[in-house]
């Protein structure tokens, strides 16, 4: 059945797996350049999903919004009545470290976050919501597999884009975060909650460290490594 965001009506066209860029142009690019046999699925609010295959795997890839309420309601849906086990979060970051550079990938151990979701929506409590151990090796595994470096490492979920107080220097030193999104904690809180998996890889689009950043057009486009570590990790 159709839900309030998603129009599918057969749950068979939605695979066991979805990758989950932000921008859902980005997961037409990832449908166009590497599924084969792929299907625009859904197209309510413009969140464009599609199904297809990737070396003989079903696979879906659907657009999740920017910020934890929009991924909230796709993944929870997706998980509920579609019957989805893996959501693999595939985003762009700003890196907190120096040593990061652009384009340089992170696979995410977990996601701190100051924000409410997961207390409001389960009762956690919790700071921290932990990646799915199965799917993170899976990622780092696939990444090895395609000699692509990475780096494997808490990173910050934050409820603001532009932030006026504070420094992000405190919440690094604090909580070992290498760098900042604005999905994962609520992904992860939802797949705690209703027992299903998730993991998070990420491509640095500009560092809050030294000033440097990409264009709009190379995240929609680019951060093929990304991609493709995502897409061999799919189960």
């Amino acid at each position: 059945m159709a839900t309030p965001h998603i129009e599918v009506d057969d749950v068979n066209l939605i695979a066991k797996t979805v990758l989950m860029p932000g921008d859902p142009l980005r997961a037409k690019v990832i449908a166009d350049e590497y599924l084969t046999d792929a299907a625009l699925v859904n197209r309510v609010r413009n969140m464009l999903a599609y199904t297809g295959y990737y070396k003989g795997k079903k696979v879906t890839v659907m657009g999740s919004g920017m910020g934890m309420p929009s991924i909230g309601i796709y993944s929870y849906e997706l998980y509920s009545f579609y019957n989805v086990e893996n959501i693999i979060r595939v985003g762009s970051c700003g890196a907190y470290a120096p040593e990061l550079n652009l384009y340089d990938v992170i696979i995410a151990k977990a996601a701190y976050s100051e924000s409410s979701y997961a207390l409001t929506a389960f009762g956690y409590s919790e700071e921290i919501q932990e990646a799915s151990p199965e799917l993170t090796e899976a990622l780092c595994e696939a990444a090895k597999g395609l000699g692509y470096p990475f780096a494997s490492a808490v990173i910050h979920s934050s409820d603001v884009f532009y932030r006026a107080a504070g420094d992000f220097r405190a919440i690094r030193d604090r909580h070992g975060c290498v760098a900042v999104e604005m999905e994962s904690f609520a992904l992860f809180a939802n797949a705690r909650y209703l027992n299903k998996n998730a993991a998070c890889i990420l491509t640095v689009s500009d560092s809050l460290v030294t000033k440097q950043e990409t264009s709009a057009a190379e995240r929609q486009s680019s951060f093929r490594r990304m991609m493709e570590i995502a897409l061999e990790a799919a189960k």
